[in-house]
């Protein structure tokens, strides 16, 4: 039993590992094309079918790039294609889907008082819906309303919000926050493997050939690449969620994931401007920050789905005496948060947070407030411990008053 823990816990954290090294390595050379494409510049010396050139300096020496506009006369023996980045990154992303969300599906992705589902159901509409995310993407990209680059974000953008506000009425806030990151991350890869490289896989059978390449392919590609460029820090922000209940455990959670998405598209906007040469848009900033600031106003007004939840963080009374809190923290908390989790599928302490001492309690204070006083995040699963709300009050009462322990 001790054996199966500990390779359960390693084998997570390098499905973790996995996934922030390929994530940083697909972020890095997305942001690296896009800057790229946008610096180059035209002049009359250029080669026929150069579209642009840029000069860059790195490492101590210089580099001389151009890019050709379909494709060069003659290929090289040697092509470096970038999607392996983009592969690994989805493949860890789903391994950590499968090993915490879905197999533990009771714990993370269902809330009963959202909708009380079964784990199979549950996992069958996240299923579903990373598939018909892309579905309904691609299809748009391919229908008239492609050829409009703004109308496309606008009408995409407006699905986003409407399927972020859907799925925190079928998952946890927590769950939802994970199936919307992963739904983008499915598009953006799967964008990549059906869209990007076919394209490219076809424009180099054209020159083998001895045809002209269709200039329509590297258009398409390169659309699908500006839009996981805009998407890369929202989708950020959304996988690192799971820690930060302010956000996916608050009333106003789903329009959270829409300002989100306005501030990742609005600095991607100045930066990408910035390379183009273009004038700076120093308003991204301005809206960057007042979506931030409605953020943390939105995450002050309560927990998601708890009617007088304001009311519910208020304390009652002004002083409690600590073997209250302590009750209610073994009773309700330390399932998972001790030495040895009663809860089945947890092999250690999640975060390594135990609460099964007066002095571990005291030393976890704010997050115990944040977690199950702020945003009612814990328990889990739709409070599957039961924790009422005048034991929250209870804790409030005790944080506020300076969370003291004899």
């Amino acid at each position: 039993m001790t054996m199966s823990i500990i390779a359960g816990e390693w084998a997570n954290f390098l499905i973790r590992w996995v996934h922030v090294i390929a994530g940083i390595a697909w972020i890095g050379s997305s942001f690296y094309f896009v800057h790229l494409d946008l610096s180059l510049r035209k002049h009359d010396k250029l080669a026929a079918g150069v579209g642009g050139e840029a000069w860059q300096v790195h490492g101590g020496g210089f580099y001389n790039m151009v890019k050709y506009m379909v494709a060069p006369p003659h290929l090289p023996k040697e092509l470096t294609w970038f999607k392996w980045e983009a592969y690994a990154t989805w493949i860890s992303g789903m391994a950590m889907l499968i090993v915490m969300y879905y197999a533990q599906a009771d714990l993370y992705l269902i809330d009963r008082t959202v909708l009380d589902i079964s784990p199979a159901a549950a996992v069958a509409i996240s299923v579903a819906g990373l598939v018909l995310g892309w579905v309904v993407y691609d299809l748009m990209c391919k229908s008239p309303l492609g050829r409009n680059d703004a109308l496309l974000g606008a009408v995409g953008f407006a699905l986003l919000v409407a399927l972020s506000y859907g799925f925190t009425k079928v998952f946890s806030g927590r769950g939802a926050y994970i199936q919307i990151g992963a739904m983008i991350g499915t598009i953006m890869v799967a964008s990549v493997a059906m869209t990007i490289i076919p394209n490219q896989r076809k424009i180099v059978d054209s020159l083998l050939k001895g045809e002209t390449p269709d200039p329509r392919l590297g258009a398409a590609g390169k659309q699908r690449s500006v839009h996981n460029n805009y998407l890369t820090l929202p989708v950020v922000f959304l996988m690192i969620s799971n820690h930060y209940p302010l956000a996916f455990a608050s009333r106003w959670n789903w329009v959270i994931i829409a300002l989100v998405v306005v501030i990742g598209v609005s600095v991607r906007h100045f930066y990408n401007s910035r390379h183009a040469h273009k004038p700076s848009p120093w308003w991204t900033w301005a809206v960057a920050a007042a979506a931030m600031l409605a953020i943390i106003g939105l995450s002050a007004l309560g927990p998601a789905n708890v009617q007088g939840a304001a009311n519910a963080a208020t304390p009652v009374v002004q002083k409690v005496a600590f073997a209250d809190v302590q009750d209610i923290v073994i009773s309700r908390c330390s399932m998972c948060h001790a030495a040895e989790p009663g809860w089945d599928g947890i092999g250690v302490a999640p975060k390594g947070v135990m609460l099964d001492t007066p002095e571990r309690i005291k030393l976890h204070a704010t997050e115990i407030y944040l977690q199950s006083v702020a945003t009612h995040a814990m328990p889990p699963g739709g409070n599957l411990t039961e924790i009422s709300d005048d034991d929250r009050r209870v804790i409030a009462a005790w944080v506020e008053g300076g969370a003291h322990v004899p």
